[in-house]
């Protein structure tokens, strides 16, 4: 679904966002990339859908060059994108408003909007609030709605940009839930993250610092690497901090370090 070869990008100052990266994805992963603020994860999500241009290095999406696309519009169907803050992702009245605002500027006619608004509110679980003002809805239920968004535009892949880093666990957890179901329905899902417990999900985790990749790993073996996220100021799980203080290391839930302290027990 996407590569990058070499991709390096420079911010005005100067600054080096992106260095050398390589990646791949394939078609119905799902990625996550952590790091900490200003390690090039945000960056290297908007090389994947068009938003910026990569200074030196290619860019595949759907196994054609960026700059193959005929236009951005075209590339941003096939790539959906959610951002940190819901509040600036919502653009309508109500909740069917809000999911038809792409479908509208794209010309999609009446019917075929009204079917792809139903299918994604089904989706995230919004059906049955379409005439909701979305200032009433939770910060949760928000990013479902930003969520449906992108979705009624049918994309291949999902790219979500810290976008439960304003979230309550309630919140965090129903949209983790929601990207669970579409990616056992096979879509394409990056998941860009400084939160080590929102990566247990993910089939591959990557790991970014100064711009560079620093680490791949499935997200078990990820948990193992202590001191490299340390040094990358990545924190571990409250969970995984409490078994390895209470000497049951690597645990990645509270259901497994109850089960390692009580196989001590006995």
């Amino acid at each position: 679904m996407f590569k990058l070869a070499e991709v390096c990008y420079e911010y005005p100052g100067g600054r080096l966002a992106l260095d050398k990266v390589s990646l791949q994805v394939a078609h119905g992963e799902w990625l996550a990339v952590l790091g900490a603020n200003g390690s090039g994860k945000s960056t290297l999500a908007r090389h994947l859908n068009g938003l910026l241009r990569a200074k030196s290095g290619q860019v595949w999406v759907g196994g054609r060059l960026v700059e193959e696309y005929s236009n951005t519009q075209e590339l941003h169907r096939l790539v959906g994108i959610v951002f940190q803050n819901p509040d600036n992702q919502i653009v309508g009245n109500s909740v069917e408003e809000d999911v038809a605002f792409g479908l509208e500027n794209l010309g999609v006619p009446r019917a075929e909007m009204r079917r792809r608004i139903g299918q994604a509110l089904e989706l995230v679980g919004l059906a049955g609030r379409e005439k909701v003002d979305p200032a009433a809805l939770s910060g949760g239920q928000k990013q479902r709605l930003a969520i449906a968004g992108a979705l009624a535009m049918q994309p291949a892949a999902l790219l979500l940009d810290e976008a439960t880093s304003m979230l309550d666990p309630v919140g965090c957890a129903e949209v983790l839930q929601v990207l669970q179901g579409l990616h056992a329905q096979g879509l394409t899902i990056v998941m860009i993250t400084h939160n080590m417990s929102e990566v247990l999900a993910a089939d591959r985790a990557l790991v970014m610092a100064g711009g560079r990749l620093r680490l791949e790993a499935s997200p078990q073996e990820l948990f193992t690497h202590t001191e490299d996220l340390a040094r990358w100021h990545i924190e571990l799980p409250a969970v995984t901090q409490l078994g390895n203080l209470l000497g049951a290391p690597g645990c990645l839930s509270l259901e497994q370090l109850l089960d390692c302290l009580d196989k001590e027990a006995v």
